[in-house]
């Protein structure tokens, strides 16, 4: 293969890395962050090859590592983020020291709990968070309110929201508990705060919101705040589409 054969795109380079997703690499070279052989770029328009020096905030670049999924059971009461302003707990702050530098798919409310998935590749991260893999993503949802049931098979079709459209969603009642009721909702887009305003939209006040998997990815009985790294070979028979 020759060396031009051997170029690819500097965000995907950065992205698999593990510093970020291709998107937020698109970002940083916007603001001036990214510098190519001692050159400041200001467009992701460039292709680079084994050679080439790359920098990010003014630090090289690190060696891509091998592709690295985790399963985190996400506690309620912290934000998906490295760092909060505020000072507010974090879920970085669960993790332990050894851990390698990885990066969340997709986020959960600050008192949204249970399965995140954690990579240290920034291509595999946008890839999953992508609707387009169509896997279902599914959350236990505790909530206030008296459950119309004819109205949640109705969330099969769709739903319209403030303008905002949401695509078919499963749905059903577990149990109830006094004015308390659990229900299964599985959804395919994961847009921002999703199931907590489709529930809204029912009359119903949720309270506690469980995700428990997401594909093929099962929070099982994984503790609170743990991590287990998924097993290469699981990793790549549940993702072919990434890896061929």
């Amino acid at each position: 293969m020759t060396e031009e054969a051997k170029k690819e795109r500097i965000a995907k380079v950065i992205a698999r890395a593990g510093i970020c997703s291709r998107r937020e690499a698109e970002r940083l070279i916007a603001d001036g962050k990214v510098s190519l052989n001692g050159k400041t770029l200001d467009t992701p328009a460039v292709t680079v090859g084994p050679k080439d020096k790359i920098s990010v905030n003014g630090k090289p670049l690190p060696q891509a590592e091998e592709t690295k999924l985790y399963l985190f059971h996400k506690p309620s009461g912290c934000l998906t983020t490295n760092k909060d302003p505020q000072g507010r707990r974090t879920i970085f702050d669960n993790f332990p020291k050894d851990l390698p530098r990885v990066m969340t798919v997709g986020r959960l409310d600050y008192n949204t709990e249970g399965l995140l998935l954690l990579t240290n590749d920034g291509e595999l991260a946008q890839h999953l968070e992508s609707p387009q893999t169509g896997w279902l993503r599914k959350y236990r949802v505790r909530a206030y309110g008296r459950v119309d049931e004819a109205r949640l098979k109705s969330l099969k079709d769709g739903l319209t929201v403030s303008g905002i459209e949401y695509g078919p969603i499963e749905a059903s009642l577990e149990s109830v508990k006094g004015s308390n009721s659990w229900l299964s909702i599985g959804i395919r887009e994961g847009k921002n705060r999703e199931v907590r305003k489709i529930m809204e939209a029912l009359g119903l006040e949720v309270n506690r919101l469980i995700r428990v998997s997401y594909g093929p990815f099962e929070l099982g009985n994984l503790p609170r705040s743990a991590i287990k790294q998924v097993p290469d070979s699981a990793l790549k028979s549940s993702i072919k589409s990434f890896f061929k």
